[in-house]
């Protein structure tokens, strides 16, 4: 389905990631240490689930034939490790309110959305 990898060598923090034949350079801010030379891994997760939720929101409104303008989500991580969550809001032009509501219960239901609400085993070997 999907498949990635990430190098960390001399330079603190900083991760080269290759996944789908793109090259994303991670990082941490300078105030832990980085340089800040790219997002950070949260930054990262907030940014599949936006990329995620915009994509399948444009996909069902094409289908649809609704005359989507414009779609804007904007993501919030927060709490600590014992409570996480997510705030998502979206701000879509073009569309009466009906459509709106229709988009935001979809939203629910992205590929991404639901893999972090049910979780996702991981497993690990050593190479």
């Amino acid at each position: 389905m999907a498949h990635g990898t990430a190098h960390i060598g001399d330079i603190p923090w900083r991760t080269e990631i290759v996944v789908g034949g793109h090259a994303i350079t991670a990082d941490e801010p300078e105030a832990l240490g980085g340089q800040g030379a790219g997002p950070a891994p949260y930054d990262l997760l907030l940014a599949s689930l936006g990329a995620c939720t915009a994509i399948t929101l444009k996909m069902y409104a094409a289908r649809k034939g609704w005359p989507l303008q414009s779609l804007d989500v904007e993501l919030h991580l927060g709490g600590g490790k014992d409570g996480m969550h997510i705030e998502r809001r979206l701000a879509i032009i073009g569309l009466d309110e009906d459509q709106k509501a229709r988009l935001a219960d979809i939203a629910e239901r992205t590929p991404v959305t639901l893999t972090l609400k049910g979780g996702l085993p991981i497993e690990t070997t050593l190479a």
